[in-house]
């Protein structure tokens, strides 16, 4: 029950992306064709959003479930890996027609097609965890 709002949270973030259509392959078929602006808004605002939570947490103001302040790990600045992982991440999005992030939520639409983007979504992962460590930084 502690964790209830979690769910609740989780529920709402899935019914604002379904009715932004920010699970819809022919928003992300625009985007890529820079034929509209609507998901790049949408991405653009989730950017913003995010970089004040992190200010939230780099402050101590948001707290951990249990209390505890939430400290972020620096991350290691590599040109090449960022390059080569948007590179493989973007291949995958236009190629799928779907973005990974929600792709739970495009199962709850008994979409099909949705479960081969979680598939990939996962196996990817599971190279990246093995293949990680010989990777450049």
């Amino acid at each position: 029950m502690k964790n209830i709002k979690f769910l609740i949270l989780g529920i709402f973030f899935a019914i604002v992306l379904s009715k932004s259509q920010a699970i819809s392959w022919y928003r992300f078929y625009e985007m890529f064709k820079f034929q509209s602006f609507h998901m790049f808004g949408i991405i653009g605002g989730a950017v913003v959003i995010s970089a004040i939570i992190m200010q939230l947490f780099k402050s101590g103001k948001i707290k951990d479930i249990n209390g505890n302040k939430i400290v972020p790990k620096p991350k290691k600045k590599g040109f090449v890996s960022t390059i080569f992982g948007g590179t493989l991440f973007g291949l995958g999005w236009g190629v799928s027609g779907a973005c990974a992030a929600p792709v739970f939520v495009i199962i709850g639409f008994k979409l099909v097609p949705a479960l081969i983007i979680l598939a990939g979504a996962l196996l990817g992962a599971f190279i990246y965890g093995l293949i990680s460590k010989k990777l450049p930084n």
